[in-house]
């Protein structure tokens, strides 16, 4: 007729069956249920933690191009480093733009209490990551594809960063068309993807480092593989944090229906 639910965090009240009507036993299971997710809020970890390491990481690439922007806008004296950006400065000042937004908006979507107390929000930041991790990654094609390349970039670092690039794209778009199709989780999987790719950088300046200190200033081939090293980095630390939360969903989704089922077949 009705379901009893228990969570084992909080079960539902215990009343005689003989004085137990419908609308006890429906009560009782919803309580059980919002115990439940109350339960699962406020056991979880702190939920600025994860934000606030993410534009940690973002923030040497984010200080670098902060750095690139008043080069171009203060009128620097033009080197061979960086005449290619003042030659064409437009595709640099967006990739700048678009990443810094990208790195920062997106950090705030791994904070779970903070999208499910403002689900507009999310939807909205949703929108304007989407359309920056495009342009982060269309204008980092282009330069790839187009700027002279500086010294110490070969042919391996280019065929790196085009294919990342690429790949960030594919993701992006793919999520996209995910959350049209209402595929939530899919959705959730190719962001997290993408914003490990976009996130590429901060982890490159933690591959470069220990080379530096070492060795000093890598060559053409070291210094694509500790490139790709940062993303080959971070997109396993985002494909472990996506394989690793279905599986705790699907228990529980188990465990509520077995309870259900159970419920049922009493009343």
């Amino acid at each position: 007729m009705t379901d009893e639910r228990s969570t084992g965090h909080f079960p539902s009240p215990r009343l005689p069956r003989s004085g137990r009507s419908a609308d006890d036993r429906k009560a009782a299971g919803v309580l059980a249920v919002r115990g439940h997710e109350i339960a699962t809020v406020s056991s979880g970890r702190p939920g600025w933690l994860l934000p606030a390491a993410l534009i940690l990481l973002g923030a040497v690439p984010m200080i670098a191009g902060a750095a690139r922007l008043t080069e171009l806008t203060a009128g620097a004296e033009i080197t061979p480093g960086n005449a290619r950006f003042f030659a064409a400065p437009l595709p640099v000042v967006l990739h700048i733009l678009s990443v810094s937004v990208y790195t920062i908006l997106g950090a705030f979507q791994f904070a779970p209490r903070f999208r499910r107390r403002r689900p507009g929000w999310h939807r909205a930041a949703g929108r304007v990551l989407v359309l920056c991790g495009v342009v982060a990654a269309l204008s980092g094609l282009w330069m790839t594809l187009f700027y002279p390349r500086p010294a110490g970039d070969g042919d391996l670092l280019a065929a790196f960063r085009l294919v990342f690039g690429s790949a960030m794209l594919l993701s992006i778009v793919l999520a996209f068309a995910a959350i049209r199709r209402r595929d939530v989780a899919r959705h959730r999987a190719w962001m997290i993807r993408g914003y490990a790719i976009g996130l590429g950088a901060g982890t490159q300046a933690l591959t470069h480092l220990p080379w530096f200190l070492i060795f000093g200033t890598p060559g053409e081939f070291p210094r694509a593989l500790l490139v790709a090293a940062g993303w080959v980095i971070n997109l396993a630390v985002a494909e472990w944090a996506i394989r690793r939360r279905p599986i705790g969903r699907s228990r529980t989704s188990a465990g509520r229906t077995s309870t259900v089922g159970a419920g049922r077949m009493k009343s």
